[in-house]
């Protein structure tokens, strides 16, 4: 078998890496649904630092497998994410050879004394989840990719209830309202963390459709929650967030924002919707996703490492 050889990515990787994900897809969920678009925001993220924070394995000049890290954290948390393609399992070793060791850079530089890595990796990988236990890895958490068939017959958009009113977020103030409302009803959620303004406006990428974000408000209230959709993804429409202020819950704003977000999605001639859930959210945002006709697409478990700063 030829030698692996490894270097860091650079933007003009993006298609090459782009093809490698959809093999994954293919492999894992039966079906591509990686867009190049997506992997050009990883590339060109700002504060993607490539010549640390990336590698690409080749294998007689063939992409066989592709690493990611990032540290929203600041302290010890590091994420990362790996793609392999299948049957070259010594490239996903010879990542996570790497990857760890910078993990652990990484949490260093921070002032932490352990890197805590998280990776997620569908629930059929293509790198052998037994090499993962092997060097200590273990599932701490399992999300559902949920999706949902649309028709414009049946999914239209709904009357406001209760005095209910949706604004999308083409201002800038109203973005920045976005913000404040996705940090205030994450807080809680496992794995997320804290984003300034600008860091989560980089997150959201150039092809962001602004009038696709809607806050949602109650009479003397103010505003109560946020949802961040995405319709630039060739496979489906995207719900990427949707988050409703404690205080509020209950009371039928979660679902009519997803209702909301059914009938103007078939309007626009889509056919299919999704979303990520947490399957141990304590909201109940399973449940209601399910009582709206939402259905395991695939599932990806979050695998977790501690690894030792100075060891």
């Amino acid at each position: 078998m030829e030698e692996l050889t490894v270097r860091p990515a650079v933007p003009a990787d993006a298609p090459e890496i782009c093809r490698l994900l959809n093999a994954v897809d293919l492999a894992e969920i039966g079906r591509e649904e990686t867009d190049l678009h997506e992997v050009e925001a990883d590339l060109t993220h700002p504060e993607a630092a490539l010549e640390e924070n990336s590698w690409l394995a080749f294998r007689a000049g063939e992409l066989v497998g592709y690493g990611l890290m990032w540290d929203d954290s600041g302290a010890e948390r590091i994420d990362m994410d790996q793609y392999i393609r299948p049957g070259d399992q010594d490239a996903g070793e010879r990542l996570l050879d790497l990857m760890e060791a910078h993990a652990v850079r990484r949490a260093a530089a921070n002032g932490a004394a352990k890197a805590v890595v998280h990776m997620h990796l569908n629930v059929r990988p293509t790198l052998d989840p037994a090499i993962l236990v092997d060097r200590g890895w273990h599932t701490v958490r399992r999300y559902h990719a949920l999706t949902r068939m649309l028709s414009s017959s049946v999914d239209q958009v709904p009357e406001p209830r209760q005095g209910l009113t949706l604004r999308s977020c083409e201002q800038e103030s109203d973005r920045r309202l976005a913000h404040q409302l996705i940090e205030e009803t994450f807080a809680d959620h496992f794995d997320h963390q804290t984003r300034s303004y600008e860091q989560w406006l980089a997150d959201r990428g150039a092809h962001i459709d602004w009038s696709l974000v809607w806050i949602a408000s109650l009479p003397g209230m103010g505003d109560v929650a946020v949802t961040i959709t995405r319709n630039d993804r060739e496979s489906t429409g995207w719900i990427s967030y949707l988050g409703v202020r404690k205080e509020f819950r209950g009371r039928g704003v979660a679902g009519h924002l997803l209702r909301h977000a059914f009938g103007v999605y078939a309007e626009l001639g889509r056919d299919r919707i999704g979303l990520g859930v947490d399957t141990d959210n304590e909201t109940g945002a399973l449940r209601l996703y399910e009582a709206h006709g939402m259905t395991t697409h695939f599932a990806v478990n979050t695998w977790e490492v501690t690894l030792p700063v100075g060891s």
